[in-house]
């Protein structure tokens, strides 16, 4: 249920791995029965509404926003026939209880999360992804299967942790967006455009990365902090005053490395990014 960007690379990997999508089901709008049909062309499968769906699958996989699941749950639990067993939702927020009104139906149900960005325009790939699964002991290990069939891997997933993991997970893509986002800014201040600042980074973070996932944390930390140049940082914190959204970036930042990384003169650096 649901043609948007998880649905228009999740349907087609699938198929890809050997599975059948018999329907694409999407809101009865102009927009989503397109939405729907192109989706659905792409699979080989049927594009329907929740009113005209057959819903003979073994399985329903809701691809639908967060707010709309629970309603969409309950849309479809009462038109769902006995060849219906499982059903999954995406969320990475919230639990499989969202699904109750189809577990009340006796179907199985999970949550299951890809930690992986989806937006119009791309289509990543599976491979490598992990899953994040919370939910029924049968649903969860169908899941497991699917996963492993796309190439994933699968992680079971307590309920009460489940803000806490997109807490994370939105750390991992959104909010480091946004961080890069505010590195234009810093590299404006240095009279670079927004297409400099994308090209000319783009190789110091990753070898930024690199050696984080090679030498760790400790090991790879460079820069004014671990040599002490507090008077460095200050000519940093100076010049960022007409840029007070990358200051702000920059000292929480500063701060989290006192807190976590190696550094040196750090009473001195403490005292220099302390609240004003």
């Amino acid at each position: 249920m649901g043609a948007g960007s998880l649905a228009n690379s999740l349907a087609p990997a699938l198929r890809r791995a050997g599975y059948t999508i018999s329907e694409i089901i999407g809101r009865d709008s102009p927009r989503s029965r397109r939405s729907a049909r192109k989706l659905a062309a792409t699979v080989g499968a049927q594009a329907v509404t929740p009113e005209t769906a057959a819903l003979k699958a073994n399985l329903l996989w809701f691809c639908v926003p967060d707010r709309q699941i629970r309603a969409a749950a309950a849309t479809l639990a009462a038109a769902t026939n006995r060849k219906t067993r499982f059903a999954f939702h995406s969320s990475g927020a919230l639990t499989s209880l969202q699904l109750d009104p189809l577990r009340r139906r006796g179907i199985a149900v999970a949550s299951v999360h890809p930690l992986m960005t989806f937006v119009p325009g791309s289509h990543p790939a599976f491979a490598g992804v992990p899953f994040a699964l919370e939910g029924d002991a049968a649903a969860t290990r169908i899941a497991r299967r699917i996963v492993r069939d796309l190439g994933g891997d699968s992680f079971a997933l307590s309920t009460t942790r489940k803000p806490a993991y997109h807490a994370w997970a939105t750390m991992t893509s959104p909010l480091l967006l946004a961080f890069l986002v505010t590195l234009e800014e810093a590299a404006r201040a240095a009279g670079l455009t927004t297409g400099d600042s994308k090209r000319r980074s783009l190789p110091i973070i990753r070898q930024t990365l690199e050696n984080y996932l090679s030498l760790g944390p400790r090991h790879s930390f460079s820069g004014p902090i671990i040599r002490g140049d507090v008077e460095t940082v200050g000519k940093h914190l100076s010049i960022l005053e007409r840029h007070p959204e990358a200051r702000d970036v920059y000292v929480v930042l500063a701060r989290s490395a006192l807190r976590k990384l190696p550094a040196k003169r750090r009473n001195e650096f403490q005292e220099l990014l302390r609240p004003v």
